[in-house]
Formats: C-alpha cells, sequence, structure tokens
C-alpha cells in the first residue's frame, strides 16, 4: 500500500503542518464538529495521530500507518490496524464515522464507502471532511502535487463526484458545510462555516445510511 508509505516516514513533518497551519486546522475542526452526531457509537477511519478523534471525543480509529497510531494511542484513542476498504467490525455497528480527508489516500474509494455504509446502523451517519479538489487550496495543492510527499499518489474529489459516489453506495439525507476561504498562508484566525459548497477550500459531507 505505497499510499500509507509517506505517513510512515514523514509522521513530524505531517504533524508540523497543523503546528504551521493553527487556525486553518481548527477551522476544519469546528466544521466537522457541526456535522458530527452528539451521541452514540463511533469510530474515525483514517484516523491518524488522533487530530480529529482527540478534540472531537472519538475513542475509536483505523489507521494502516504504525507511526501515526502510536501518536493517537498516546490520547487515549484505541487503534485499529485496519484500511478503509476492509474494515474489521460486523454489519450494523456504529452510529457514526467519520473521514477527514482520508478519501484522497485510500486505494478503493467506492470500496471505502460501500465497507462504511456496511458497518452503519440503519439511519447511521457518515461525516466526511476534504479538500474540494475544484477549490483553490485543491487546484494549489493539484499543481504541485509533485512537491509534496504525501499528495503526491493522492486523489483529489470535487463535492459533485464525491456525492456522485455517496449516491451509488446508498447514501442519502445530505448535509453540506464549507469553511477556509483563503489561502492556507492568508488565514490568521478560526475562518466561519457556512452551509453547501463552492466557495471554501474544505468541504464536510453528512451522509445518511
Amino acid at each position: 500500500m505505497p499510499k500509507v508509505e509517506p505517513f510512515e516516514k514523514h509522521r513530524d513533518r505531517y504533524e508540523g503542518w497543523f503546528e504551521r497551519h493553527k487556525y486553518a486546522y481548527l477551522s476544519e475542526l469546528e466544521a466537522v464538529k457541526t456535522l458530527l452526531p452528539g451521541e452514540g457509537k463511533g469510530a474515525e477511519i483514517g484516523v491518524g495521530t488522533g487530530r480529529f478523534a482527540a478534540p472531537l471525543g472519538i475513542k475509536l480509529g483505523i489507521e494502516p500507518s504504525k507511526a501515526m497510531a502510536e501518536v493517537a494511542k498516546k490520547q487515549g484513542i484505541e487503534v485499529i490496524e485496519g484500511v478503509a476498504e476492509n474494515l474489521p467490525f460486523s454489519d450494523e455497528s456504529f452510529d457514526y464515522l467519520l473521514m477527514v480527508t482520508t478519501i484522497c489516500f485510500v486505494d478503493e474509494p467506492e470500496k471505502a464507502l460501500r465497507e462504511a455504509y456496511r458497518v452503519l446502523k440503519p439511519g447511521g451517519a457518515l461525516v466526511i471532511g476534504f479538500v474540494d479538489r475544484n477549490s483553490p487550496i485543491g487546484r494549489h495543492y493539484e499543481e504541485h502535487r509533485e512537491e509534496s510527499v504525501f499528495y503526491r499518489d493522492a486523489r483529489f474529489f470535487s463535492t459533485e463526484e464525491l456525492l456522485e459516489l455517496l449516491r451509488e453506495v446508498g447514501f442519502k439525507e445530505f448535509e453540506i458545510v464549507q469553511t477556509l476561504f483563503h489561502r492556507l498562508n492568508e488565514i490568521k484566525k478560526v475562518e466561519p462555516v457556512k452551509p453547501g459548497y463552492g466557495e471554501g477550500s474544505f468541504v464536510v459531507i453528512k451522509a445518511v445510511k
């Protein structure tokens, strides 16, 4: 799985992004928080170092990178080694699932979404946070992907593409919010969270089974 390798080798560089872009990160966190269910059993797929799960109170995560999982575990998160396309859970196990910037790194996005659908209870929600490919930051990442150890092999989605995939899998009742209305180096405070998409570079979709 080549997309895991950069996270194994460059964990500190990954963590450094959150330090350098503190207000972008806090804005993303606020956007996710607005759509994340407040109760029930949940897990984060691609939990990484726990940057989202820990402050959001999610105690269980799936992560293929041992180096990243090591950090998440220190924050009190139970981390199970695994990939989004083959979740080690039985059918209808969760009330909600979270994926933040994970969808662009999975080998088979549709299979990953089908797995999420499988393990969610009826009425359960999948919350996906991602950088919209058609946004200013998304276009910048696309144009400079060869310079990034993380994004070289990533597959970016537009909001429309991801909504189409979610519909094909069977999800419905979509809620969408957006944030990050400036370039990363211009963000000096927490950005607002607005409904819809098309303006902000970071988009969060809540989809119901």
